[in-house]
């Protein structure tokens, strides 16, 4: 009785401080881009217009207002949902992000997968044959994967299977003259829902080349969680009690070493989410991938504070939430856990 209502008195810290967490992010971006250099009208009219057509805009897009009350106007448009229009098309921000978003998600989550089974399994094999030259192949696996600049991995990998062997288009979401399937938004999801096994096809093949480098570049973080909690599991106590036991290596590893070890493997990959967003945008600039991240990139580019203030609020409520469901899946798997 008395953990559950540790446990219930933790969820509510947790989700109550998720929203302090946003408010504090969508504060600072408004600061920042405010103080940056540069003006967003010049980026719409140029820096040459009449300084009439620039007042007027500026009136228009609200800018000419004191900080404090765009902070406000800001701030009011969150708390009914409204992010805005960009600047540049007048196109509603929560449209942009609507269009951009599965392109991301479908990215980032088939990369995050790939990271984990492929991270796993050479923290696994490492650890099984440790003190060896596969545990110290398995080292440099870890380390090399998570040190290596993701730009240049991408460019190396559209050189290698783009351009030299022509096995995998060089860039870009969908087959260019194919007629993408309506749905969601997500690709994969929407061919097979609608049997477009063309579609299907073309689809895949765009998304092995950025989704197999930004999980290669995320799986060491995976593998060395694991070679660390896993080396710690195998010299503890419980372990050695079960050793005594006659147990054989393997059933101590899998029934014994591995359960705990994979506890904290849970908390990275929560971690991991936030990496994904820099290394995301690295990959969808590289190659051409129409999400999220990349039209990021551009509005930066075009001072556009608007989409720059949605995009980021949104990826900042993904973050949050992934991080606020990990936390309470360890605290509900893991009895050990205090608050």
């Amino acid at each position: 009785m008395g953990r559950s209502r540790e446990l219930l008195r933790y969820m509510g810290t947790r989700l109550a401080l998720a929203p302090v967490m946003l408010w504090l992010i969508a504060t600072l971006v408004f600061l920042l881009l405010r103080v940056a250099p540069g003006d967003p009208v010049d980026a719409v009219l140029g820096s040459r217009a009449p300084e009439a057509a620039k007042a007027a805009l500026r009136a228009r897009l609200g800018l000419d207002q004191s900080l404090g009350q765009q902070y406000v106007d800001f701030l009011g448009g969150l708390l009914h949902g409204d992010l805005g229009q960009a600047l540049i098309n007048q196109e509603p921000v929560s449209q942009i992000i609507r269009e951009a978003l599965p392109a991301s998600l479908e990215l980032s989550v088939t990369a995050l997968l790939l990271a984990a089974v492929s991270g796993l399994a050479v923290g696994f094999t490492a650890i099984a044959r440790s003190e060896g030259k596969i545990d110290l192949a398995g080292r440099f696996y870890g380390i090399g994967t998570y040190a290596l600049p993701p730009f240049w991995v991408a460019m190396l990998a559209q050189l290698l299977f783009a351009v030299t062997l022509g096995w995998l288009p060089v860039g870009g979401r969908f087959p260019p003259g194919m007629i993408a399937p309506d749905g969601s938004g997500f690709l994969i999801a929407d061919s097979v829902i609608s049997g477009n096994w063309a579609a299907l096809q073309g689809a895949l093949r765009h998304l092995v080349l950025p989704a197999c480098t930004l999980g290669l570049l995320l799986s060491g973080v995976f593998t060395n969680a694991l070679r660390l909690n896993l080396n710690r599991s195998l010299r503890s106590d419980y372990v050695e009690a079960a050793r005594s036991r006659g147990l054989s290596e393997t059933q101590v590893i899998l029934r014994h070493a591995l359960p705990n070890a994979l506890l904290p493997v849970l908390t990275i990959a929560g971690i991991t989410v936030a990496s994904l967003i820099g290394g995301a945008l690295l990959i969808e600039v590289t190659f051409s991938w129409p999400g999220i991240a990349l039209r990021l990139q551009e509005s930066i580019n075009q001072r556009d504070y608007p989409v720059v203030q949605g995009i980021v609020v949104v990826i900042a409520a993904l973050v949050v939430l992934v991080s606020v469901a990990v936390d309470l899946l360890v605290a509900v798997l893991d009895p050990r856990v205090r608050y």
